[in-house]
This record gives structure tokens, sequence and C-alpha cells, in this order.
């Protein structure tokens, strides 16, 4: 597939108008001078001035080329730059295939998004891969085409489209790290291209890839441990992350930063509006670190998310950074970046807290290590969610444990034993995935709805899904659902019957959409309705803008987590039971937020709670968004 197939040919490119062009240089004359300062930090003063006169040719070029309709979404996203933000904004993530099978089929199940108020839709890694094994679609061969059996660039362009039309904005993963063995400049470089060569990182003995190993965790030590892989064809050792057939790239390579903005914007210009940055953590290599969220990942986001402003501003970039709770908040921008790197990040912290609440029954740790995390800059979201593609890794910090005077190996265990469903009294049934024998380390595999006790029949299960999404409704950010858990997908226990599949358990909850039982019995379990809900009180809720602050407050009840969302309307406290027990929230945690009054109401209900001694009871699994209703207009 050549680069032009994700390019407007030169007779359907517009001719710039007068207006988009006086954009354009207005952009660039605000944004250069910070992208070649951006790039002075990566690559050296002397350097960044023609990587800068580079990027800025590419981001020329892309913009002559955008087509009219998305040159409009600019100019629409500049004067709303908080669209994503709103209340109002819900997002889903699915794979294709295993939502509607094709593209198509996507945009013909539109109306099942549009059900749930979706306006952001994640579809799962869809260009073109290596032939299997090739990590679940991440293992890219080809970012330029999209993989035949969903369709091809013009059916990405028509779904980008007809999404839009929608209401609803695309997101596509982008693989920063690494690319497949099979990609282009991984074959130019094996037939011995030295500029292609310096694409990776290659080492003609172990000295250095030694060196470095003694600082590197190994991602999947299962089946590929270590971090090099030898390769007979470069007769030098590789660098190689997550698998033997996934080659690092070296973004110490301005040339490899060149054809990544290239990439982007040719992507932008067929209709992405969100690119999901995969495992951006990894891409700066530093001797005698681990090589994750190095410095140089930060500007390196900076200057894509900066030539993606000048030409095509309607773009967002999300991190997906699964980091420890230290190193998160740098993703969204912290310092002189705040606000300049990605626009939304994984909140991953708030994921694996969920659970912990869950299988513990208490908020303590939540409260703690939540509070630990600063407010996000106003103009950026956290990506919130129960449940991903990925497997649950127990990022829980020894120092957050131990201030709540917990072991934290201890609870990294009793998590991996419950949802593996080997705990006494456990309702979740979740599969281990990846045991590191030597750090004691077991992540998860498991649907939501198996995870959360219905594939046992256990009574709370429904009660616990909607809690759960509950939490991450009103917490702060843009809240996405996976795709089944609105319908309380299980486990797939036939994950395993086909080869591609059968080494990653991940694919247990990554099942099939099953459309006729869908269309023959819509809402099995209640959860769709009561999600629905949800969905529906948060839009009406002002407080639930991402830029609204978000505070966690120390529990009164252990079993209650209590987030304070501030607003000029006033606060709104949202609480949540974790316990299958009644709960209450605590009568001076209204009298704190002045909403002891006669104007309480609980907006998931439309009614004033029913308060004892001041206090709100909470039922098992309940949650209640309290703030004082508006005065009636005279």
């Amino acid at each position: 597939m050549s680069r032009t197939e994700t390019e407007s040919s030169p007779e359907s490119s517009p001719e710039s108008s007068p207006a988009s062009d006086t954009g354009l240089e207005q952009r660039l004359a605000v944004l250069e001078p910070d992208l070649r300062a951006t790039l002075s930090r990566v690559y050296g003063a002397d350097a960044a001035p023609e990587v800068t006169r580079s990027l800025v040719e590419v981001a020329r070029a892309a913009h002559a080329a955008r087509p009219p309709e998305l040159r409009a979404l600019d100019e629409r996203r500049l004067r709303e730059p908080d669209w994503f933000q709103r209340s109002s904004m819900v997002g889903y993530a699915a794979y294709a295939d295993r939502f509607a099978g094709t593209l198509r089929g996507v945009g013909e199940r539109a109306a099942h998004l549009r059900g749930l108020g979706v306006g952001y839709l994640h579809l799962m890694p869809l260009l073109t891969p290596r032939p299997a094994p090739n990590d679940g679609g991440y293992a890219v061969m080809d970012y330029r085409s999209v993989r035949p059996d969903l369709g091809t660039v013009d059916d990405l362009r028509d779904l980008a489209t007809s999404l839009r039309g929608e209401g609803i904005s695309l997101c596509l993963d982008l693989v920063l790290n690494h690319v497949a063995r099979e990609h282009e400049w991984a074959l130019a470089a094996r037939a011995g291209d030295p500029d292609r060569r310096a694409f990776f990182h290659v080492h003609p003995d172990r000295e250095v890839p030694d060196a470095y190993e003694a600082t590197l965790p190994e991602v999947f030590p299962d089946f590929a441990p270590g971090s090099f892989t030898w390769d007979e064809e470069l007769s030098g050792w590789v660098w190689t992350t997550f698998n033997d057939y996934q080659w690092d790239l070296d973004w110490s390579n301005p040339a490899v930063l060149r054809e990544f903005a290239d990439i982007i914007l040719s992507l932008a210009n067929v209709g992405v509006e969100v690119f999901r940055l995969d495992a951006i953590a990894f891409i700066w290599k530093r001797l005698g670190t681990n090589c994750q969220n190095q410095p140089e990942v930060h500007d390196l986001t900076r200057a894509l998310r900066t030539v993606a402003r000048i030409a095509a501003p309607a773009v967002l970039f999300k991190a997906e950074a699964i980091v420890g709770p230290a190193d998160l908040p740098a993703y969204l921008g912290v310092g002189e970046h705040a606000g300049r790197v990605s626009d939304l990040a994984y909140h991953n912290g708030l994921m694996v807290q969920v659970w912990s609440m869950l299988a513990s029954r208490d908020a303590r740790l939540a409260t703690y290590a939540l509070q630990q995390l600063p407010q996000p800059p106003s103009t950026t979201a956290w990506i919130t969610y129960v449940r991903c593609h990925d497997d649950i890794g127990w990022a829980i910090s020894d120092e957050d444990a131990r201030a709540v005077g917990l072991d934290a190996v201890a609870h990294r265990r009793f998590l991996s034993d419950f949802y593996a469903g080997s705990f006494p009294g456990s309702w979740a049934r979740g599969l281990v995935f990846q045991h590191n024998e030597q750090t004691g380390d077991r992540r998860i595999s498991g649907s939501l709805a198996s995870l959360a006790g219905l594939e046992v029949g256990d009574r709370h299960a429904v009660s616990r899904i909607l809690l759960a999404h509950a939490i991450i409704l009103s917490f702060g950010g843009l809240p996405v659902i996976w795709m089944g858990d609105e319908v309380g997908l299980l486990n797939d226990h036939g994950w395993a019957d086909d080869p591609e599949h059968a080494a990653d358990n991940r694919w247990v909850h990554r099942p099939r959409m099953p459309w006729a039982d869908v269309e023959a019995d819509p809402d099995p379990h209640g959860i769709t309705s009561g999600l629905r809900h949800l969905l529906d009180v948060r839009r009406s809720l002002p407080h639930l803008h991402a830029a609204s602050p978000t505070e966690v407050w120390d529990p009164r009840d252990p079993g209650v987590l209590l987030v304070v969302r501030r607003h000029p309307d006033g606060p709104l406290l949202a609480a949540a039971n974790v316990t299958d027990r009644e709960a209450w929230v605590a009568a001076d945690v209204l009298h704190w937020l002045g909403l002891h009054s006669d104007d309480l109401v609980d907006a998931l209900t439309g009614v004033a709670p029913d308060l004892h001694d001041g206090a709100v009871r909470l039922e098992p699994y309940a949650s209640v968004w309290l703030h004082a209703s508006p005065p009636t207009p005279a």
C-alpha cells in the first residue's frame, strides 16, 4: 500500500481558502517557536531548526490536502475546545470485527451507540498488522492501510464521515513504540538499508543489551522473556520490549518523529479525530532506568501534538500510559508541559481502585491513592473506565498501601486470588494472566460481568456493575464503556478455540457481540436500562464537566467512597457504597459542603434523600449524587 492511499489525491484536494490559510499562518506564528524549543530539548539546539523545518513542511502539506468538511470541523473545535470534556460526552470502545464484523457493519450498528448517547468511539487496532501472532493487532505492518477483513481506507473514511454526521468522533490506535518485523522499515533494515536500520535499536553483541536489561522489567515474562532478540538478517540484537516480532523504534532519530507526524496527519485527513498513543511510556530509552516515563516521552508527544494543532486542530491525543500513580499526571502535562502533552489519558489508577474496593469492601486505600493525584490541567480529561480490552494489573503502590496500614504485596496477592476465583467466598471468575514468578505479579483477565459475579449468579452482581459505572461517570473525565458491558456479556469460555488466541487468555473478555440475543432480549439483567439512566442523569449535571475540580474526601464510613465535584452552581457529592451492607453518608459531610438543607436532592432518583439524624442511608452497592436543587423561578 502506498503512502498516498491515506491521503487525498491531487484531484480531490481542496483549494486552500484565504480564511483557512490565514488560520494556518496564525497557528504557525504562535506554535512554531514552541515546537522549536521542544525539539531543542530532545535533539539539541543545533539540530532543532532543521527538524522543525521538516515537521512544518509535513504540516503544510497535510493542511493543503485536508478536506473542506474537516477544515470546518477544525474551526468548530477551535471555537468549542471543551467538546470532549462535557458531561454529555460518553465513549465506547470495541474491536470492529467483534462488534459488527466490518467497518461498514460498525456504521450499520450506529443506532446502538446513539441509544447510549455515545459521542466518541474507540475502535481497537485496525491498521494492517503482521500475520498472527500479532499481539492483538498491535504489531503493525502498515500504518497506511486497513486490515483487509475489515475493509479499506475508503471504508474507514466513509465510517468516520457517517459517525461524524451522528455526532460521534472516531478514535484509532497508533502504536508508537514499535512496528512489526514485517513493516517496510524493518524489511529495509534487514535488507541492509543503513537509514532504515537507524530506525531501530540494533547492537552487534550482548554488551549493551545486557547493560540495559539489568534494570528493565519484563512485560510478557511467560512468552516473551527478555527485551532483545537476535536477528540473523540484521546480524544484531534488536530491541523488542513486547514480543520478538515487535521491533522498538529509535526515537532519538528525528526521522522517526517525522514519519509519525506524517502518518498522524494522513489518518486525520481520512477523518480520525482522536489518536490513542499506544505504549507511549516506552518510546525513549535511557541506560540505568526502566526505560519508561522518561522526560523525552513528554517532549516528543508535545512535538507531535503541536504539529497536529498546526495542520488539523480538531485532532486530540490520548496517552495509553498504564503506569504507576506517581508517573501518570505527566501524560496530561505538569509544570511547563501542563495542557501541552496529551489531551486525554487513561485513569488506570481509578480502574484498579474500583476493583480493589469491590473485593475488599473498603474505600480507604482507594481514597488515599486517589488523593495523591493532582488535578489534571483544566483543558484535559482523564479517560475513566471499569474495563478495557486489556488485563488488569494491580498498580497499587507500596507507599499508598503502607499509608492505610496494608501490606502491598499481600493486598496485590489477595486481589489476584479474589478475581481468579480462588479466594474463599469470591464471586469473581477471572483468569490469571502473565504470572511472574520472580515478582509474584499476577494480572487478571475477565469480563466485567464475570468479575462482578454475574457468571456465578451472585445476587449483588448487577448492583456492582452499575455502581462501578456510577463511580467512573461521576469521578471527572470522559467515561468509556467497554463493548458488551452495557448488556452484561460474560467470559467467552471458547476463547482458546481460535489457534491465534490460544496463547493469550485476554481474549476471554473479548467475545463477539451477540446481536441476535441482544435484539431478542435487549436488557436481560436490567444493566442496560440502569446504565442508560446513569448516562441520562449525567448529561443533566454541569458539575460533571471534566474541567470541574474533583476532590476525594476522607471516608467517615470506610465502605463509602466520597467524591466532590466543584462547580459555580454549587458542589455535587457522589457517594458510593462499595459493600454488601448498609452504609452511611455522614451528616458532617453534608454540613461541610453546605448541603444540609431542604434543597438537597439525589440526582439519581430526582427526589430528596431520606435523612436519619442528618445522614443519608445507602443500600448495599448503592450510590447517590447529591446536590442542592436550583431555586424554582418566580
